[in-house]
């Protein structure tokens, strides 16, 4: 079979990459051994945000007195339940992408996918048959899996990755997470949420480290008043799993302390998946496990490409499937901009939520910016109070001279959905002062974006 584009690797970089690439003409092509989506839509992104809405929906209605709603009985939490419907979310958006492809003709190929010399794809399936198809152009999208630690092996069992974490046969009524990323700290909170005693061990001196510093203190203390026990500048040196509770040893600046719990859940970020896809073989480049490739995602060999966690870049969702699209589009022949990976927003799907892009106040002051700093607390917002959701703020970092807008930071109710203004703001090289002459609507959480910004130039009317 020949086609003009295959895909290895269906994830939100690979099946983005393959619609688009049809789209534009291409006879194309998919090579995934496993679910269709990837780990987003089946094991991270999406049925993540599934678990943690029906957390969120168990503390509304264990607080609902504090909304004048009385719920006659009690209000448990049934994790068989709650999974099971992250499960079926994950499945209706795997079955999707099936839906998209027969939608775009592109055709899936069931096995894994190697890479051979002479633009040649060698596909196993589960009988263990070999298969030879080939294009002239191929994109490498293999993705990523939890990172393993030395002193932190995963059994599957006691300890885990985040594909155990979110189809635990029963809740476990204590758990160490072992990292404070975002996926570290999201399990966190859900796990806390419904009522199981967590500590949360982060090695750098704030947990969500990349994230500006005031925000990283702000969930820090979000969490500490939910429950969850948080230990920084610490390092768990083993993990005893003999006994029935896992023996824990943290060492801290207080030494050393030897925490119990039923479950570690090791969140120490990704490994890429290169392992056995012929990169040797076809000549590929690749350091420190990640693909070497050019602003348009070409690597040394032509004809052949790589996206998504695989190559350097953030490990996000969201990057992966605009680096598919920037790819096929010059495959094609069109002229795409290259990726701006100074302006990627990242997001962490807590309660309170963190969303973030461009420079943290320390980076900028440590560039030698004169910058102005604004920020904006939800205390003061309407539309928050209103929802009974005051904690957080929203931040931002200002050029001084020209107004150039250098990063914002938010933690609170829904910023996830809010951090895009500033995305697109910095997109078409907008100053701060436009951001507050944009009229936004009343009452919203929104506003909080203009007030921040007003607050850098003294002109914040609400605080």
């Amino acid at each position: 079979m020949n086609f003009d584009l295959i895909v290895i690797g269906s994830g939100p970089g690979g099946y983005v990459a393959a619609i688009r690439g049809s789209q534009l003409g291409l006879k194309t092509a998919v090579v995934e051994k496993a679910e269709l989506g990837g780990i987003c839509l089946n094991w991270g992104c999406i049925p993540t945000k599934a678990l943690l809405k029906s957390a969120q929906v168990f503390q509304y209605a264990s607080h609902s007195t504090e909304y004048g709603v009385k719920i006659d009985g009690s209000v448990s939490a049934d994790f068989e339940a709650i999974v099971k419907r992250s499960r079926e979310v994950a499945a209706g958006m795997s079955n999707g992408i099936q839906y998209l492809f027969k939608k775009n003709k592109v055709e899936h190929i069931k096995g894994f996918g190697k890479l051979k010399p002479g633009k040649i794809v060698e596909v196993t399936d589960e009988q263990g048959n070999k298969t030879e198809i080939s294009a002239s152009h191929i994109i490498l999208a293999t993705g990523a899996r939890s990172r393993e630690l030395p002193n932190l092996k995963q059994d599957g069992v006691k300890i885990i990755g985040y594909r155990q974490a979110m189809t635990l046969p029963k809740q476990p009524k204590s758990m160490v997470v072992v990292g404070s990323g975002a996926i570290g700290s999201e399990f966190a909170y859900f796990y806390n949420a419904i009522g199981t005693d967590v500590t949360l061990v982060e090695y750098m001196p704030n947990i969500v480290p990349v994230e500006d510093e005031e925000v990283s203190k702000q969930l820090e203390r979000s969490f500490k008043k939910q429950g969850i026990k948080v230990m920084t500048n610490a390092s768990v040196e083993a993990v005893d799993t003999s006994s029935d509770l896992c023996k824990v040893t943290v060492k801290s600046k207080k030494g050393e302390e030897i925490i119990e719990a039923e479950i570690v859940l090791s969140a120490v970020g990704v490994s890429t998946n290169l392992e056995g896809i012929g990169l040797e073989e076809a000549g590929i480049a690749f350091d420190k496990g990640k693909v070497l490739v050019d602003e348009y995602y070409k690597t040394n060999v032509d004809g052949v490409y790589a996206i998504g966690d695989i190559v350097h870049g953030p490990a996000l969702a969201h990057v992966a499937s605009h680096e598919g699209i920037i790819c096929v589009e010059k495959i094609a022949g069109h002229h795409p901009e290259p990726m701006n990976y100074n302006n990627i927003p990242g997001c962490t799907y807590t309660h309170p939520e963190v969303a973030s892009v461009g420079m943290t106040e320390k980076a900028a002051r440590e560039a030698g910016r004169e910058i102005k700093i604004g920020k904006f607390p939800f205390t003061a917002s309407g539309k928050a109070s209103a929802a009974g959701a005051k904690e957080g703020f929203v931040k931002v970092i200002v050029d001084a001279k020209y107004g150039e807008i250098l990063g914002a930071h938010m933690i609170g109710e829904n910023v996830t959905e809010m951090i895009a203004e500033i995305v697109a703001a910095r997109k078409l090289e907008s100053t701060g002062r436009e951001i507050i002459d944009t009229v936004h609507p009343h009452p919203t959480l929104s506003e909080a974006v203009m007030e921040a910004m007003a607050a850098a130039y003294g002109e914040v009317v609400h605080i």
